[in-house]
């Protein structure tokens, strides 16, 4: 059964594009299906989450929070390192854990987890590495679509359609 999902942010939570504004201030598309499928995973079934991105941004720590998001490491060079001490701290284990990015920096994660995702415009390196690949674009409800699979594939679909009824 899976417990900790592990989100990369830049081309999976978003679509992959960076604005800046003339003020230098850093705009991101986050997509509301992503959210509500994260807050029922974390508030509702009361399971881990963890964002570990490359980039440093104060708007992912803000939407971390509003998802009930409780590991989030951003500025990450190796992803895999910190995934394994996330591990430690929650007493997991590999096969315990969902992951979904969108590229390289992802792959060695992605090779090691109970079960990979990456949207269906990731880097075709980590196509070829994960588990599922799928429908929907980063930013456009990939995540969505892996933790509903993941629900599926655990027998806790009917308590995920359920909670917001």
């Amino acid at each position: 059964m899976i417990e900790l999902i592990v989100l990369d942010v830049d081309g999976t939570l978003t679509d992959g594009k960076i604005i800046y504004t003339s003020n230098g201030d850093e705009l991101k598309h986050f997509d509301v299906k992503d959210g509500l499928a994260i807050a029922t995973w974390t508030k509702m079934f009361g399971k881990k989450a963890a964002i570990i991105t490359g980039r440093n941004s104060t708007l992912v720590e803000r939407r971390a929070k509003e998802l009930g998001i409780t590991h989030l490491y951003q500025g990450v060079h190796n992803k895999d390192e910190v995934l394994e001490n996330i591990l430690k701290e929650e007493n997991l284990t590999w096969e315990q854990t969902a992951i979904i990015g969108d590229d390289l920096n992802d792959l060695k994660m992605s090779k090691k987890a109970g079960m990979s995702f990456a949207p269906n415009d990731a880097s075709s390196y980590l196509k070829d590495v994960v588990n599922i690949v799928c429908k929907a674009n980063g930013g456009d409800g990939a995540v969505r679509e892996m933790v509903e699979y993941i629900c599926k594939y655990d027998g806790i679909e009917e308590d995920f359609v359920k909670v917001w009824q």
